[in-house]
Parts: structure tokens; C-alpha cells; sequence
């Protein structure tokens, strides 16, 4: 079942739910039709999977940043990151999260478990700013799922755009990695966002 999940993330990314062949998984896993869906019931509920142990996987490695331990400017600056490489590395997860939004998040309103998993990244999040804003570090007043929300912004908009932002501007190679916003301009936005301007 993780060769089959492994597989069919790198096809879903790659050409969406509707352009997805349960042959090319299945041929590419030297497995069946059958069998998939024996253990997924349908190509919807094989993209379902998908989706989900994309956002564990990531949620799981978050988990083992240990935020907790770390002073609050450090386990956002940690946070932010640790988001900025995984999205990065993980081109992937990006095109499931783009090809999801085209559906309206169709099929992740069936998953049972996605918003549990995605209610303890905000409330780790909480206690990084609330602790943030008790040590006087933070400004209050903020939302934590605003935060959230800054993050992914500016971490997802790196991988998402990068081709037609770098067409556009120049910026175009498609041999590295994500580079349309500079890591440590995007820590030092989000540092600014909650009120704090960290100096050299």
C-alpha cells in the first residue's frame, strides 16, 4: 500500500485527478487494477488516500520540531523554515494542495481525519505565539490561524508560481529547486508579521 500511495502521489501531481491512470499505477508498482482497488475502493477514494498521507506525512515531521522547546522567536523562525523546505522538496505536495483548491476541496471534505490533523498544527501554533506574546516578543491580537495562513501563503506561492513568476521576470530554470521568494526574506516577513524585526 506505500508503493501504491508513493506512486499514485507522483501521478496525481503530476496530472491531476482526472488525467490519472490507475494503469500507469498499477504498471508502475507491478501490481492490479484489482488489487488497488481492493484496498482503496475506487480511483476517488485512491486519490483520497493520497491526500491525506500527504498532509500526515508533513503534519508528522512538524510534530518533531518540538516547538515547545524552543524559545518563541526560535521555533517560529524553525517553523517557518522547516514549511519553506518541505514545500520546496516537495513539489508534490503542492500540485495535490493546487489540484485539490480546483476541486474546492471536494474530496478532502470526506476525509474523517484531515481537519484533526490540521487543528494540531494551529494549536501548536497557538502556544508558540501565545508564549510569544507573554515573554513580550509577539505583538497580541493575532489570529493563530492567520499565521498559518501568512506562512503557506508565501511558502506555497515559492513552488506554485515558480514557472510563470519566472517566465515572467526572467527568473525561468527549471533545473533547481523553488526560488521565487529567498528563504530568509520569508522568515523575515513572517518575523515581522507578529510584531517582531530581528537585526543584524
Amino acid at each position: 500500500m506505500a508503493e501504491i500511495l508513493e506512486v499514485a502521489t507522483h501521478e496525481f501531481a503530476d496530472k491531476g485527478l482526472s488525467g490519472a491512470r490507475i494503469d500507469a499505477i498499477a504498471a508502475a508498482t507491478r501490481t492490479s487494477k484489482r488489487m488497488i482497488y481492493y484496498y482503496f475502493g475506487s480511483k476517488d477514494g485512491l486519490y483520497l488516500a493520497v491526500l491525506e498521507e500527504a498532509y500526515r506525512r508533513m503534519r508528522s515531521i512538524e510534530a518533531e520540531l518540538h516547538l515547545d522547546d524552543l524559545a518563541p522567536l526560535v521555533a517560529l523562525r524553525k517553523l517557518v523554515e522547516f514549511t519553506y523546505d518541505h514545500h520546496r522538496d516537495n513539489e508534490d505536495f503542492i500540485r495535490l494542495v493546487m489540484s485539490e483548491n480546483i476541486h474546492r476541496a471536494e474530496y478532502l471534505r470526506q476525509s474523517k481525519g484531515i481537519r484533526q490533523l490540521n487543528i494540531q498544527a494551529i494549536d501548536s501554533i497557538r502556544h508558540l505565539y501565545d508564549r510569544g506574546v507573554a515573554q513580550g516578543v509577539f505583538r497580541p491580537g493575532l489570529d493563530p490561524v492567520d499565521i498559518h495562513a501568512a506562512i503557506s501563503a508565501l511558502t506555497v506561492f515559492n513552488v506554485s508560481n515558480r514557472y510563470t513568476f519566472g517566465m515572467i521576470f526572467d527568473r525561468d530554470d527549471r533545473q533547481t529547486q523553488a526560488k521565487t521568494l529567498q528563504r530568509e526574506h520569508v522568515v523575515q516577513l513572517l518575523l515581522r508579521f507578529v510584531g517582531y524585526a530581528e537585526t543584524k
